[in-house]
């Protein structure tokens, strides 16, 4: 495996992808986004662009290193433009044959030695070098979360063929993008999703019982829980698609348990388009 990375691609310029490649590109890399959606990557553009204009306004960076980090953005529609990358992160919908089809296409086009990352947030990483047939050791989970360009963790989940030296490199990537990596076994969900799913999953089943509206669940889980955000402005922020997925796949991931049971209050929002904040309307209006 190479040992220094100096290009890193970024697979979906959707909320997850911008963040991961704004971050990346603030960091140093020469950053490959690619997204088959035009729009999308129009969008990402936009959106990195005003989050280094909130951090210069800040004085968190300068211009100088403004003009640096839009100058390392490359948006691309031709995955086979980010062949030369060190590091490529599949940030794709939560949908696992997609996932899986966007690694058959990664196994043609990259380096042999290249580090094949997956921000899949549920998905066994395992399952996802099947379709990998060149060096299934160099496939890894690296999974941000929402926003990346602010949150510090990042979970490193090793797969059966993960090898160790690319695990010492996700890592030591994780850390010079500065942020706090945390090493995971390939289970169902990994730590902070398996965790957060009691979150949610509470909080829906007392909206769904009328006990209390969703100002009031997400006051009190603020004012006496800590909590940043409450789980209904967290759910928007995701994406209410984007968490009812994740939901589903980790109820068929651990056999059907009723603890990880999806509401239907999230699959009637998600048959309505209601998604959050990126529809303009979820658990709140925007």
């Amino acid at each position: 495996m190479a040992k220094d990375i100096y290009s890193i691609g970024v697979i979906g310029a959707g909320t997850m992808g911008s963040g991961i490649a704004s971050v990346s590109a603030l960091h140093g890399y020469k950053t490959y986004v690619y997204d088959v959606n035009r729009h999308a990557l129009t969008k990402a553009h936009a959106i990195i662009a005003r989050g280094y204009d909130t951090l210069v306004e800040k004085n968190k960076i300068d211009v100088k290193e403004r003009k640096r980090s839009e100058a390392s953005l490359y948006y691309i529609s031709d995955i086979e433009e980010m062949a030369g990358c060190g590091l490529i992160i599949e940030a794709a919908v939560e949908n696992i044959d997609l996932k899986k089809i966007i690694y058959g296409q990664l196994n043609e086009i990259s380096h042999k030695d290249a580090i094949l990352a997956t921000n899949t947030s549920s998905f066994s990483v395992t399952a996802l070098s099947s379709a990998v047939s060149r060096n299934k050791e160099r496939v890894i989970g690296m999974h941000f979360f929402n926003p990346a360009n602010k949150m510090k963790l990042v979970e490193i989940i090793k797969g059966e063929y993960t090898s160790d030296e690319v695990v010492k490199q996700a890592i030591d990537i994780t850390k010079k993008l500065g942020k706090v990596p945390v090493v995971c076994k390939d289970t169902p969900a990994f730590i902070v999703n398996r965790v957060a799913r009691s979150f949610y999953g509470e909080a829906l089943k007392i909206l769904g019982e009328n006990n209390m509206d969703v100002k009031d669940i997400d006051a009190i889980m603020k004012e006496e829980g800590g909590f940043a955000m409450g789980p209904f402005e967290l759910m928007d922020m995701i994406g209410i698609d984007v968490n009812y997925s994740v939901t589903k796949s980790v109820f068929e991931a651990f056999y059907y348990d009723p603890k990880y049971k999806p509401h239907n209050i999230q699959q009637k929002m998600v048959e309505a388009g209601m998604l959050g904040k990126k529809s303009g309307r979820g658990f709140y209006q925007y």
